[in-house]
């Protein structure tokens, strides 16, 4: 006989008997798959800073190793709070990341140019990664509670719009195109979901068409260079085009089998910039060569599916559109993050989930994955 406990649903005053066996139906694949990449990118980091042995700073894998257990922590308390209760503050949580977005104007920390971090607590924190999350919840909040027939028009968009244009503005100004445009891109792919209709989508596509040259006139000069970069490398491969000569030679280089575990020649001779963030997959590469990276995206893979799978079998519509955006979320970011250091896009700063070293992504990242355990194991409630 199971054993139920009794809460109030905050929807419409109605009772909901919560079967108390959903705890120990605690999403086990989805767990273990987001610990064995976050296991993966630990060891990696560790050879991106293996042989800084007269550092005197703390080693990359050491500070992301505290992000990680603190991510899982917060991953926890967001799979305990039911994700209606999460959505129905959507709102206002999204507001609190805008808060925190001015913020970053006023007291910000700059770095290498940029001004995106805030410190709280003595740790920095990059606002722009909780605003995916964010948008996201708030996205989830306004298609479940209005719903314009079969498609969405062009009318009815201008609220989404503008919930995910605010932020984006402000994360552009920073600056920051590629997270507003990686932005951009999760709000697209759930209206594409929900369903809009023919004439809006080419007007999205025309708009694009027509907006996209004219931003050439408004970015920095930086953001030029890296697209002229991506278009051919070689005109400074001592410059501009040098990070992504070198992660191709990395990627390259590792073969088949890879050259092994601390072997790699362009990591450990730090031939590689930014390794540790944005080419982390090109270390990885080059130690564990093809059939590593195989691995890897199998385990990438086999998470957006999955989390394909939570939102399909979720009970409503919110838990589902909330499971996908964040697993659109990770899909974007994986496909960015590989295609950006295999010179298929341009350089935009996407760190790759779960592996590249930054606690704002990894924090933000674990709660996502709480969410979507709380999706998975809800899916076992049972109402009266």
């Amino acid at each position: 006989m199971s054993i139920t406990w009794v809460n109030h649903d905050w929807r419409d005053g109605t009772v909901v008997k919560i079967d108390r066996r959903l705890i120990l139906n605690i999403d086990w694949v989805l767990l273990c798959l987001v610990l064995l990449i976050t296991g993966i990118g630990l060891l990696n980091l560790y050879s991106t800073g293996s042989n800084l042995t007269h550092s005197t700073a703390k080693p990359f894998y050491m500070k992301q190793l505290s992000w990680i257990m603190m991510g899982l922590v917060i991953m926890i308390v967001a799979a305990s709070v039911d994700y209606h209760f999460v959505i129905r503050y959507g709102y206002v949580i999204y507001c609190i990341s805008l808060l925190l977005l001015i913020w970053v104007f006023v007291q910000g920390h700059i770095v290498h140019g940029s001004q995106r971090w805030i410190v709280l607590g003595g740790f920095s924190f990059q606002p722009s990664e909780l605003v995916k999350l964010t948008v996201i919840i708030a996205l989830t909040k306004y298609i479940a509670e209005n719903k314009f027939g079969d498609k969405y028009h062009i009318s009815n968009l201008a609220v989404p719009f503008a919930v995910v244009a605010i932020p984006c503005s402000l994360i552009a100004m920073q600056p920051d195109l590629g997270t507003a445009l990686f932005i951009f891109m999760l709000f697209f792919s759930l209206i594409l979901f929900v369903g809009v209709n023919r004439k809006t989508v080419m007007t999205f596509i025309v708009s694009g068409m027509v907006i996209a040259p004219l931003l050439w006139f408004f970015i920095k000069d930086y953001q030029r260079q890296r697209i002229l970069t991506f278009l051919n490398p070689e005109r400074d491969p001592l410059g501009a085009g040098y990070h992504i000569i070198q992660s191709i030679i990395a990627i390259g280089s590792g073969g088949i089998t890879g050259k092994g575990f601390l072997k790699g020649t362009q990591s450990q001779l730090k031939f590689l910039p930014e390794q540790q963030t944005d080419f982390v997959f090109s270390v990885f590469a080059e130690e564990w060569g093809f059939l590593g990276t195989v691995v890897v995206l199998f385990l990438f893979l086999s998470l957006v599916l999955w989390g394909v799978k939570i939102a399909r079998n979720s009970r409503d519509l919110s838990g589902t559109i909330l499971a996908l955006g964040i697993t659109v979320l990770i899909f974007w970011a994986v496909f960015i993050n590989i295609a950006m250091v295999l010179g298929i896009l341009p350089v935009v700063g996407i760190p790759l989930p779960f592996m590249s070293y930054g606690g704002s992504s990894m924090v933000v990242l674990m709660t996502g994955v709480g969410l979507l355990l709380n999706v998975s194991m809800r899916r076992f409630m049972l109402q009266s």
